[in-house]
């Protein structure tokens, strides 16, 4: 995974947010959780050092999927943005999909593959979790 600075946003332009650093961790998750916020059968996700994520211009809304769960969006268009979980204050996960460049951070892994739907299927060969993956923080999606 690079070290940049990298940019994105909401679908509409109200908000913008920049990232420098190295991210880390790169997914798709699977759970039914982000899979009802953003109305999609999984949600790429590219998580960063909260220091390193900055909000440019725009003031996103936000709300508790979870009781420890915060995440934001644009209350405009609705696009998703953000997941931060309290007990993991230190990173902020972003939608991998709202930066300029998705390609920039290709997801390593597939997790919360017990939540799954079943018509979901992906031939990309990256590994799979049933919940988190071992070596990443369980707070993250």
């Amino acid at each position: 995974m690079s070290t940049n600075v990298v940019e994105g946003g909401c679908c509409c332009g109200a908000i913008r947010y920049r990232i420098s650093g190295t991210p880390t961790n790169s997914m798709v998750c699977h759970c039914q959780s982000c899979r009802r916020v953003a109305a999609a059968p999984v949600v790429a996700w590219v998580t960063f050092p909260t220091q390193h994520f900055q909000f440019l211009h725009g003031q996103p809304s936000e709300f508790h999927s979870s009781e420890p769960v915060r995440r934001t969006f644009c209350a405009a268009c609705g696009t998703p943005l953000t997941y931060e979980h309290r007990d993991h204050a230190s990173s902020v996960d972003v939608t991998t999909c709202s930066l300029d460049d998705p390609n920039a951070f290709p997801p390593t892994h597939h997790s919360w593959l017990t939540h799954d739907l079943a018509w979901v299927r992906f031939g990309d060969g990256l590994p799979t979790f049933g919940e988190w993956r071992p070596s990443s923080n369980p707070a993250q999606t």
